[in-house]
């Protein structure tokens, strides 16, 4: 096998349908578009959702929810994972650049601290926001929690 006798599979390729080339073709006539209605005009097209006058489903549907443009999207560490990040990175310092740089969060994530399992011995974080019972571990165990 060489690139000059390489061919496609048997059946993979097949002649090009010729549409609306007379009836010897067997593709005359009404040119495979049926008879009558809309799509077998010249010029047919039809925007999309559109269900031939009936009300679309777009409008027929109630609309739902609603979309906070000021929620805040924060990223959640609990003080076991800050705990886990710190002993791995050698880290005693934790802020938004240091988790970044250790690939736990995004350089501009908004960093929230939550109270589950405990905190590491003299941890400094500084975060967006914090649950109250992630500033009392903290404290608890000699580091700070400061809000930015």
């Amino acid at each position: 096998m060489e690139l000059h006798n390489l061919k496609p599979a048997k059946g993979a390729t097949h002649r090009e349908k010729r549409i609306a080339r007379g009836e010897g073709s067997g593709h005359g006539g009404t040119a495979t578009k049926g008879h009558k209605g809309q799509k077998a005009r010249s010029g047919a097209k039809i925007k999309r959702g559109f269900e031939g006058g009936q009300t679309p489903m777009h409008r027929r549907l109630p609309k739902a929810g609603f979309k906070n443009i000021n929620k805040v999207d924060y990223t959640i560490f609990n003080l076991d994972q800050l705990k886990d990040i710190a002993e791995q990175a050698g880290l005693s310092q934790i802020n938004v650049k240091t988790l970044s740089a250790a690939g736990a969060c995004k350089p501009n994530a908004q960093i929230k601290i939550l109270g589950r399992g405990d905190a590491a011995t003299g941890m400094n974080i500084k975060a967006h926001a914090s649950s109250q019972s992630a500033v009392e571990k903290v404290k608890a165990a000699g580091g700070t929690l400061e809000i930015i």
